[in-house]
């Protein structure tokens, strides 16, 4: 007895076909899109992120700076606070501290990572002295930021170092930062404070003052 063979079914595919050929063009049409508007995204934020980053290394500067300021002056009273002898001549003396009498180890005054300006390629801080005309010009822009008045100091025996620093008038003219770093050499004797190399315009105003280099930090209004 002979069967009969079954028909064959044929299953029709229902939903699946072969991405057209225009599909595939809108498609890599539309990643291009989307690649172009995340690039002008990240040109767009770019310089807002690189004045963040600024912003951040103008405020560690300022705070080492101010630590540089309070070791000199804690060297300063420490040697006796008598005139431009006791204060340092070298970032060294405040690396190693002061002795204090009846301790056999040195009292340090200066960390090591406050000895570097975060702002500078070498990372040295300029030394300023008493005398320069670079701290001559801070004072103007100090008595420029508190309105024609003269800053009080904090030690009496500190401000007798500067040369007429009550009656210092604002002659400074406002000019371009230059840029890069400033080459000049420290002063080569005692020190009132130090300043950045870097020659740059800051983000952040120190006491109104919006050049790194014009920024000195000095124990003598702190």
């Amino acid at each position: 007895m002979m069967t009969r063979a079954k028909p064959v079914k044929h299953h029709r595919l229902i939903g699946r076909r072969a991405p057209l050929r225009d599909e595939r063009g809108y498609t890599l049409v539309a990643l291009l899109a989307l690649m172009s508007l995340l690039a002008l995204f990240a040109l767009a934020a770019a310089p807002s992120i690189r004045q963040q980053t600024q912003r951040e290394r103008e405020k560690e500067a300022i705070f080492r700076g101010e630590e540089v300021a309070d070791a000199i002056r804690s060297y300063y009273i420490y040697r006796g606070g008598q005139g431009p002898n006791s204060l340092p001549t070298s970032i060294d003396q405040l690396l190693e501290g002061i002795q204090i009498p009846g301790r056999t180890k040195k009292l340090q005054i200066l960390r090591a990572e406050a000895a570097i300006d975060p702002l500078s390629k070498d990372g040295e801080w300029r030394r300023i002295g008493p005398t320069s005309e670079e701290f001559r010009g801070f004072v103007q822009s100090l008595i420029v930021y508190s309105g024609g008045v003269a800053p009080t100091p904090r030690l009496a025996s500190l401000a007798n170092l500067v040369p007429q620093m009550t009656n210092v008038l604002n002659t400074k003219s406002e000019e371009d930062a230059p840029g890069d770093e400033d080459t000049s050499p420290d002063t080569d004797g005692p020190f009132i404070g130090v300043a950045s190399r870097s020659r740059r315009d800051s983000v952040i105003a120190y006491y109104g003052i919006e050049r790194h280099d014009e920024w000195i930090f000095t124990p003598l209004f702190r």
